[in-house]
């Protein structure tokens, strides 16, 4: 099962706006979220909730493909996020996220038991790829509990 077929099952809000997910790597994740009228806005273009959902989506992505080794002994949890909204999104949008910190080095800070925290940088763009979104979602990597 690929890490979108994966996010689509557990994950009711990525099915419930069709969330497609193009490409899913520990470099970079890309998510579309396809034009649906059932989730525009007073404008005519994506909700700001629904494309929030999609960065966030995309974030959870990269996390998984990165870090997917160590869910035996961890948990990836969004703490906080931030987004900013820059130009008017209409028609498609799609979202790429990018580790803001190497995969190797959060590792070391699990592996030396601390809980590390990390962002992903995520940029949402419109069919001409203009930057109509940038985000940033911090994650955590909770050590299992060993009792």
């Amino acid at each position: 099962m690929s890490i979108g077929e994966m996010l689509a099952a557990t994950v009711p809000m990525a099915r419930t706006l069709n969330l497609e997910f193009v490409e899913t790597t520990p470099e970079r994740a890309v998510v579309v979220l396809p034009d649906q009228g059932d989730y525009h806005n007073h404008v005519g273009g994506p909700h700001a909730g629904a494309m929030f959902t999609l960065g966030e989506s995309a974030s959870g992505a990269i996390v998984l493909a990165a870090f997917g080794d160590q869910l035996s002994r961890a948990v990836p949890l969004a703490v906080r996020a931030d987004i900013a909204y820059k130009k008017l999104a209409m028609g498609t949008v799609r979202a790429t996220a990018t580790l803001g910190r190497p995969a190797a080095e959060v590792v070391a800070e699990l592996d030396a038991g601390r809980r590390p925290e990390f962002p992903v940088r995520i940029d949402i763009t419109r069919e001409d790829g203009a930057v109509t979104g940038e985000m940033s979602v911090t994650w955590t990597l909770r050590p299992n509990d060993p009792r």
